[in-house]
């Protein structure tokens, strides 16, 4: 007899009522297996405030952000784990739009919203809550709200919410479990339902429509207008029609304890795929070409290196990069393989690139055109804006982590120190062990312990570039040794446009780009790729050469009418003594 599955039904309605525009947002996912079982599903509701102009972009980005990345982290994670990393990335998100805005000392007009999320894994409901949204059971006949209205009230008719997402940098977070039944049924509304519509009718409306959900949902937005209401009008209703049976769900927490696979041959068959050879070890990792018995498709498996099942900082570095891998989208970073069966063994499994390492690419191509350099940069620099984008550094940009395949498309590789915003485990500096045969592609900032920033990765991309044009190092090997400020002013970049015939503007632009301080490097990529295309007139009137060399002609005529003159002088001068 096989295991029940984890099933249930949903209704959903929301409507703007007698405001101008719906600030309100709200999703659910359910996914088909492995991940139904593994992950679960994800239900979650958000309400932009009504003070601020951009509340239904803060509401929409952070349910989008919510229903895709949670289902993106590694199945190692446990639920709260999952989701608190998503929830903290885009909390960060969405407090530095604010900052970058014009209303950076008003929250209460910036990226702000209330959410309320639901995870249904197994026989275990998880809430995840913040704001004045709510998550009501309704089990029997009782109505039972489960979460908390984080709203602070100054008098009998005002109030204000004290917390919510993207009102402060760090995110305080309600979470809380309880075992799920059959036939339970979690209600989430915005305030706009349950300020105006009394519990008996939302009762008795969702069991006299529970064969339709929907419909339920519509009849109590609907009362609540009609009893009123002056705001938004969101409700989402659903219901535990199944569960998977205890032995399904012991099988879900043995998922949080997988073993490290051991060293894998060639020929071996692991977990539905057959491996081919080795393509890459070392003490931290080790990553082999393989073919998916089901599909015939090649893809890659990289592997946690067994020596360090201990460490606990490693393991969640590791772990942090399938994540990742899932959440960007861009032709210029390598793909995730989804996975279609359950593993038995913590590893990352990713497309499979036909091509050669950008440091090979180097060695069989020693002299590339300025124009050849160019194209590959702008690839590589398409490939970090999705990082930055999504408030992520890549931290360890060099040619060995970019891919060059078969028709010419650069991908950046390797995301195993990749920092997000708002995530603690990896929000520190590259270790100095970690910079070892790196250390030259590293922007001197973290040689002091510093932070990183979006320059950091521009400093990495300027070395890579610099290096093909010549292949050096635009500060030779003297950034490793710099561990102070006074170190790093002494650092003397190694003019290049004289000895390999470049324009003395581009010169001049990769200088800036190479700035040992962050704040005189591009702010931004693009507007370092658009000067290292186009003259700056900044850098022109700065190496612009001598008259000499850009019209002899000019030059000697007047040399020659200077000496005409002196010489009309000089005869003047005689003739009057």
């Amino acid at each position: 007899m096989t295991a029940n599955k984890l099933a249930v039904s949903v209704g959903q309605y929301s409507d703007k009522g007698r405001k101008k525009i719906n600030q309100d947002f709200h999703g659910v996912t359910i996914e088909e297996e492995p991940l139904l079982t593994t992950k679960g599903i994800a239900i979650a509701l958000a309400d932009g405030i009504s003070s601020s102009a951009v509340g239904q972009v803060a509401s929409q980005a952070t349910i989008t952000g919510f229903l895709q990345d949670y289902f993106c982290t590694s199945e190692a994670w446990s639920v709260k784990k999952s989701a608190h990393q998503v929830l903290s990335a885009t909390n960060s998100w969405l407090y530095s739009q604010t900052q970058q805005g014009q209303y950076r000392f008003d929250k209460d007009r910036g990226y702000v919203c209330t959410l309320s999320a639901m995870i249904l894994k197994s026989n275990t409901a998880h809430i995840f809550h913040l704001g004045d949204t709510r998550i009501y059971r309704l089990r029997g006949k009782n109505l039972e709200q489960l979460t908390k209205d984080h709203r602070l009230w100054v008098s009998d008719d005002k109030s204000y919410l004290s917390r919510a997402m993207g009102m402060h940098e760090r995110l305080e977070l309600d979470y809380k479990t309880l075992s799920v039944e059959k036939e339970d049924v979690f209600i989430l509304t915005t305030d706009g339902i349950y300020e105006f519509v009394a519990a008996d009718f939302i009762v008795n409306t969702v069991y006299e429509h529970a064969d339709d959900l929907d419909c339920a949902a519509k009849l109590i937005v609907e009362h609540a207008y009609a009893e009123q209401s002056d705001d938004n009008l969101t409700i989402q209703i659903l219901k535990v029609d199944d569960l998977p049976d205890q032995d399904a769900d012991e099988a879900y927490q043995q998922l949080t304890e997988l073993p490290f696979p051991p060293i894998l041959d060639a020929r071996a068959i692991f977990d539905g795929y057959k491996i081919i050879r080795k393509l890459h070890g070392s003490s931290r990792s080790h990553v082999y070409l393989a073919v998916d018995i089901d599909t015939e498709q090649k893809i890659v498996i990289k592997t946690p290196s067994i020596d360090l099942q201990g460490d606990a900082a490693y393991l969640e570095r590791f772990l942090m990069e399938e994540w990742i891998a899932r959440r960007l989208n861009s032709p210029h970073v390598l793909k995730p393989c989804i996975q279609t069966r359950k593993r038995h063994f913590l590893y990352i499994i990713m497309e499979f690139i036909e091509g050669q390492t950008l440091t090979q690419w180097m060695i069989d191509n020693p002299k590339p055109s300025l124009e050849i350099v160019r194209g590959i940069a702008e690839q590589i620099a398409k490939g970090l804006r999705a990082f930055h984008r999504l408030e992520m550094l890549h931290q360890d940009l060099r040619p060995e982590n970019i891919m060059i395949d078969s028709l010419g498309t650069i991908k950046i590789i390797d995301f195993g120190a990749t920092k997000v915003a708002g995530i603690e485990e990896i929000n520190r500096p590259i270790e100095h062990a970690n910079l070892l045969g790196t250390a030259q592609y590293t922007a001197p900032e973290y040689m002091l312990g510093d932070v990183g920033s979006s320059r950091s990765d521009l400093f990495s991309l300027a070395v890579i570039i610099y290096q093909m044009l010549t292949g050096k190092w635009p500060y030779g090997t003297q950034v490793a040794k710099t561990s102070t400020k006074a170190m790093q002013k002494k650092l003397n970049y190694l003019v290049i446009a004289e000895e390999y015939e470049l324009p003395l503007w581009v010169d001049e632009t990769l200088k800036k780009a190479l700035h040992p301080e962050p704040l005189k490097r591009y702010q931004e990529i693009s507007e370092f790729m658009y000067d290292l295309r186009h003259p700056n007139k900044t850098f022109l009137n700065k190496t612009r050469p001598p008259l000499i060399e850009r019209n002899p002609v000019i030059f000697w005529k007047s040399v020659s009418f200077i000496l005409f003159m002196l010489l009309i002088i000089l005869v003047s001068l005689n003739s009057n003594s």
